[in-house]
């Protein structure tokens, strides 16, 4: 199998283990490749077989999970086993049918060794797997994950992955001119040893000029082209197929080099050939470069193939066959032409000055036949090679650690709590708040039986809006261009989903699309976690005004060989087939990445989905932030009143605070001195404990991730999408964002910051009777006046005679004066008021799902609260826009102040 121009492939019984070592092989491998090719397999063999089952490629411990996803729908027109997934658009103004193109993959293990080459191919490849199928991609997304950045041990090197990452990714993005318009960032301690960085783009095709990789036709020409092939990155799917330890630096070499200026020639020369149909098939040359293409493309086809590998353009001199199956080198595509449309392919690739060479032919003997110089060096049978990877059950086993941290924990160390001290700015200052008190270890708060005072939210609020979890990340979004192609709506910085318009494929409808996933409620329960993540990410695309259609996901996890990561895995996708199933957003692609450890240290379980929804009209897309003065503020959802009011049932006992329990709960009682009235209201908080496992106050107070997270209800959550659809097109809501990580504080601070407007929420008895309802009411009053004010409940005005008793009536006197359906309409909302007016401060940061914050005009308030009601949802009235502070209860800043807080804090922190 070699001749005189070639080195002798053939392998030797003395150096078969090393050689299996190298290569990620078992005996049991060794001895099952002997037994299907009824003899030795050589060296080139040998790497195919290890490129093509490695975990990367073969999906061996993940594939018997996957297959459970749902991956059907009317509109799902291919799902996972192409290059992406594709879903139908409906048609545009010129009678075409659309499509749009999407998957989102890993290139965690590259972005680690080499941050910037690492996430820069990472982009490019997942183009490739676009483009590859016909489409234009209009659109990226990523999910970012680093390591605890503000540790002083880990910040010189996550600020060294994230200038890297950041830079490779908009580097390539903005030189292929595809605008980045959205994702997610984090930081954990448990990806200091191995980051995340996840792509996603999204192409748009017409239907009927999809392509898929396939090679069929006997006699059709297989044809190479892009950029020449070198040694970069070979063994790149071995390496993505293994744990990191400290010799991590030495694989560096398995780092792939992109040139998008390469890339962007590539895109254009291949649509040019998709638009003169001149091909039967394509594949990009992604992981195990040649080989997975190659394999791929006769496997999909059932067919056979020859090549011949001298044939293909090499960048450097005395490359062997061995190196030119496996290299990774990027921008190259693999294609199936039609026989006799050779020349011209040739020449649409010559005009971009890009390779193209013939390189094989489709046969029809179902082996993969590898030539060099005239001599076969490798034969194979594709199924074989494909298909008989053995298929894993690793053993699973319920992780030990959530033995012990299923107690939630909640608690405050004044001690050790740095934003309290910088708060209060002398030791005086604090021992004398703390009635003199000394620091000690009983002076720890637990928030879980007691309430944090005035003082104490304001102080966590402030810290939360600042945090690494809630800031603005400009620094990040500011390098990827986010305009280009000029169909960007909504971009990063914005909030929640991001849109782009359809209007260069003569098109009014828009895509909307939301990457998310909260690792810490992943970790504490992995089936209870991935759904709250396909909601989340579904519900961000609802709030926009689109219809989810359908997810991609990566699935980010540590090392399989540990039952307790299998178990995590299966968990995971139990909970994504759930989700998928009742919100009916099918699977159509997607990623698994495991061994996602460092020295036996595993990331938290990290399922990135990413939901993918249409507008029919792309003028009907709301925001996430305030737009207008005077309106109202309503939070619509399931299980409101339990979350934030009621929830004696918990079953939580009840004990004393370790501080002075007067001081705890002042801010909320009367009668601070009473011991009754202290047990009543203590026995009150435990209302929503449940809803602070894996939070990000958890987090901020120091607190590990704790508890036992609250079950999303799927059938509340679609309903709540349902009337969102409803609310849409019909124009009833000016914004909208839902309740997610900080609660509802951080959530309103959001869109007042952005909005840059000012609000008073969810107020206290004393704050109701200061609100002035008079330009509401001089504003909108002929618009209420003509509303169906019989979806009002009747009142009695003795129902507000402890606000008219008050004393403080200025606003109200002329509010409760009024006559006909303004009253009704200011009743309709005090009554609300009221109901939210005795909150525990805590309460306010309580994480909850399928709760959503809307702002709408004033007349729209009773039609909103029937759709809601119709759906079986709950509807409140909690506030209003205008002022220049924020007010939420007992929380009071300044506008400017959170804005500078939001929008400045990321650089200082992570920088200064």
């Amino acid at each position: 199998m070699s001749d005189k121009k070639s080195s002798n492939f053939s392998i030797s019984d003395d150096n078969i283990e090393a050689i299996l070592r190298q290569h990620k092989l078992s005996s049991e491998d060794y001895i099952k490749i002997t037994q299907m090719l009824n003899r030795q397999p050589n060296l080139i063999e040998i790497g195919i077989f290890s490129a093509m089952w490695s975990e990367h490629c073969s999906y061996k411990s993940s594939k018997i999970y996957l297959k459970e996803f749902p991956t059907k729908a009317p509109w799902v027109l291919q799902g996972p086993g192409e290059n992406a997934g594709v879903i139908d658009l409906g048609e545009n103004t010129n009678n075409e049918r659309l499509v749009a193109i999407f998957k989102i993959e890993s290139h965690n293990h590259p972005s680690f060794i080499e941050p910037n080459a690492g996430a820069a191919t990472g982009v490019g490849g997942i183009l490739r797997d676009i483009f590859t199928m016909g489409a234009n991609p209009i659109a990226n997304l990523n999910v970012l994950r680093f390591g605890d950045i503000l540790d002083s041990s880990m910040k010189k090197k996550h600020t060294h992955l994230l200038h890297g990452v950041v830079d490779g990714i908009g580097h390539y993005g903005n030189c292929m001119g595809i605008p980045t318009i959205g994702g997610e960032t984090g930081f954990e301690s448990c990806y200091n040893g191995n980051i995340l960085v996840n792509a996603f783009s999204l192409g748009i095709a017409k239907q009927n000029e999809v392509f898929y990789g396939k090679a069929i036709g006997i006699g059709n020409p297989i044809v190479y082209v892009g950029s020449k092939t070198g040694r970069d990155g070979l063994g790149g799917a071995i390496m993505s197929s293994n744990s990191f330890d400290s010799q991590t630096k030495a694989l560096r070499p398995t780092v792939q080099i992109g040139d998008p200026f390469t890339e962007k020639l590539l895109l254009d020369a291949c649509l040019e050939v998709f638009k003169n149909d001149l091909i039967v098939g394509i594949q990009d040359m992604g992981a195990a470069g040649l080989t997975s293409s190659s394999f791929e493309m006769a496997s999909r086809s059932k067919s056979g193939m020859i090549l011949w590998l001298e044939r293909v353009p090499m960048r450097e001199s005395g490359m062997s066959p061995y190196e030119l199956m496996l290299s990774e080198s990027q921008e190259r595509m693999l294609i199936c032409a039609k026989k006799g449309c050779e020349d011209r392919i040739k020449e649409i690739f010559a005009k971009y000055e890009l390779d193209c060479v013939v390189i094989g032919e489709v046969t029809d003997s179902g082996k993969m036949e590898l030539f060099w110089h005239g001599n076969i060096c490798a034969s194979l049978m594709v199924d074989q090679v494909v298909e008989s990877s053995t298929i894993l059950k690793r053993p699973i086993s319920k992780p030990k650690y959530l033995k012990y941290c299923k107690e939630l924990q909640l608690s405050l160390d004044y001690k050790n709590f740095k934003p309290y001290h910088n708060y209060y700015k002398k030791d005086e200052d604090f021992n004398s708040y703390n009635n003199g008190a000394n620091y000690s270890k009983e002076h720890t708060l637990d928030l879980i039986y007691s309430n944090m005072d005035k003082e104490l939210a304001n102080i966590v609020f402030r810290e939360m809006l600042s945090s690494l979890d809630i800031n603005d990340k400009s620094w990040i979004y500011n390098q990827y261009d986010q305009s280009i192609k000029a169909s960007t709506i909504k971009a990063a910085g914005l909030g929640d989903a991001s849109i782009v318009s359809l209007k260069n494929f003569s098109s009014p409808k828009a895509i909307s699309m939301s990457a998310k996933c909260d690792s810490r409620y992943c970790y504490l329960d992995p089936r209870g976690g991935a759904k709250i993540a396909v909601a989340k990410s579904g519900r961000n695309v609802a709030l926009s005004g689109a219809k989810p259609l359908a997810i991609t996901n990566c699935l980010n996890f540590g090392n399989p060989e540990n039952p307790e990561v299998m178990w995590q895995f299966k968990e995971s996708c139990n909970g994504i087939k759930e989700a998928c199933i009742t919100l009916n957003t099918p699977v159509v692609s997607g990623n698994v990445s495991l061994y996602n450890q460092t020295n036996e240290n595993d990331i938290y379980p990290t399922p990135s989905i990413v939901s993918v929804g249409l507008l029919e009209d792309y003028s009907y897309a709301i925001g996430s932030h305030f737009v207008k003065e005077d309106s109202l503020i309503c939070l619509i959802g399931g299980n409101i009143e339990s979350a934030l009011i009621n929830g004696d049932n918990m079953g939580i006992k009840v004990v004393e605070c370790g501080l002075d329990a007067n001081r705890c709960m002042k801010s909320n009682i009367n009668d601070s001195n009473s011991k009754e009235s202290n047990k009543t209201i203590k026995h009150k908080y435990n209302n929503n404990a449940s809803y602070f496992a894996g939070s990000l106050l958890q987090k901020i107070l120091n607190n590990p991730p704790s508890g036992e997270i609250v079950e999303i209800d799927l059938d509340i959550e679609l309903r709540l999408w349902e009337f969102l659809q409803e609310c849409t097109q019909i124009r009833l809501l000016l914004s909208a964002k839902d309740i997610g990580s900080g609660g509802i504080a951080i959530t309103l601070a959001k869109m007042a910051t952005i909005g840059n407007k000012g609000l008073q929420a969810l107020l206290p008895f004393e704050s109701i009777c200061t609100v002035d309802y008079r330009r509401i009411t001089k504003l909108y009053g002929k618009q209420i006046a003509n509303m169906l004010t019989r979806l009002y409940t009747n009142y009695n005005d003795n129902e507000f005679n402890a606000l008219i008793d008050s004393g403080k009536q200025t606003a109200l006197q002329y509010v409760l004066s009024l006559t006909g359906n303004n009253k009704i309409l200011i009743h309709e909302i005090l009554r609300d008021f009221l109901k939210f007016n005795n909150l525990t401060n805590t309460s306010l940061f309580a994480e909850t799902h399928s709760q959503i914050v809307c702002e709408i005009f004033p007349h729209n308030l009773g039609i909103i609260k029937h759709l809601a009601n119709s759906k079986g949802l709950e509807c409140y009235c909690i506030g209003k826009v205008g002022t220049q502070s924020i007010q939420i209860s007992n929380i009071v800043i300044p506008l400017n102040e959170a804005r500078d807080l939001y929008y400045n804090s990321f650089e200082k922190k992570i920088f200064g």
